[in-house]
């Protein structure tokens, strides 16, 4: 097998809501779905092998047995899987939040740090997000907005739409408002930390923790940069590039390309239904589904009409 179909791990985070299980067919029976892992090796949430030999079977354990180098050349030096890819459905506003890099988190988390990519699937009239901040303040006046809870007005909000990228790097204060479905790529890590909360509480009844000390020390106090270019691509960055394909199944209804052995391929399936093929493994897809390719497997096919994203290291 060289084309793996993936079953992914799921998350009922407050905010979350039930796109991803009523339009997505998603397996969870929760009041709530935040969040699903669709490409994690990440041990707080592990996707699995959904079809096939190996069903049933983790990502962990699949690559365990088969061996590192179908993960490809790239990834030879690395530690840890290095990508986690997911589906984020925010009926509710999520909390103002920062991530380190990874030379912070590496020293303090025993993780890499978070670089992402949010690709907006759909959005609400009026939905936004905040993204870093709207002109640059002194550490002094984040520290004292922190403490008197007036954070919100020095941030810079957002009004998304359907097909908006953005490209978040560690230090970038952010958050993803309500109303949003939303793809994002980023490093395999973990590590968030929430610097405001709207006094929300969990269900323990308690508010949620927040990590102040540490998000003092990593967030950068300045606008996000806005000319990111990333010539024929979505996002390339040193950690991954990502790549939006359409098929309309009819004036374009395939696509080919090549699975090298530098890097195994994740395609993630945003809209409608098609196949893979690669030499005589046929694999049917369809909205929400996680597949993931094994460096090395070489040219593929997609045919039907299919919106997708395909993320290589």
């Amino acid at each position: 097998m060289s084309i793996l179909k993936l079953s992914s791990a799921g998350k009922d985070y407050l905010w979350g809501g039930t796109r991803l299980i009523k339009e997505y067919g998603k397996p969870f029976r929760w009041d709530k779905l935040a969040e699903t892992w669709e490409l994690s090796c990440h041990p707080d949430g592990l996707c699995s092998i959904a079809e096939g030999e190996f069903s049933g079977k983790t990502l962990v354990e699949y690559i365990q047995k088969k061996g590192i180098a179908i993960l490809g050349t790239k990834c030879q030096h690395m530690k840890q899987f290095p990508l986690l890819i997911k589906f984020i459905d925010a009926k509710n506003d999520l909390s103002i939040q920062v991530h380190p890099s990874d030379e912070y988190a590496l020293k303090y988390e025993g993780q890499y740090g978070k670089t992402e990519v949010w690709y907006v699937i759909d959005s609400q009239p009026g939905a936004f997000i905040y993204y870093g901040f709207k002109k640059t303040i002194s550490n002094e006046e984040f520290a004292e907005r922190i403490q008197n809870k007036t954070l919100l007005e020095v941030l810079n909000k957002v009004e998304v739409k359907k097909g908006d990228v953005f490209f978040i790097e560690p230090g970038t204060i952010h958050a993803i408002g309500g109303g949003n479905l939303i793809a994002e790529i980023q490093q395999n890590s973990n590590v968030t930390y929430r610097v405001y909360d709207y006094g929300r509480v969990g269900a323990d009844g308690k508010e949620r923790e927040l990590h102040i000390d540490k998000a003092k020390a990593v967030t950068k106090c300045t606008p996000p940069k806005c000319d990111n270019d990333f010539g024929s691509h979505l996002v390339s960055c040193d950690y991954f590039t990502v790549d939006k394909f359409t098929l309309d199944g009819k004036s374009k209804k395939k696509m080919s390309g090549t699975v090298d052995n530098t890097s195994f391929a994740s395609v993630l399936i945003l809209d409608g239904k098609g196949t893979i093929r690669a030499g005589e493994e046929v694999v049917e897809v369809k909205k929400g589904d996680s597949i993931f390719m094994e460096a090395g497997t070489g040219k593929f096919e997609v045919e039907g009409e299919v919106e997708m994203l395909i993320t290589t290291v």
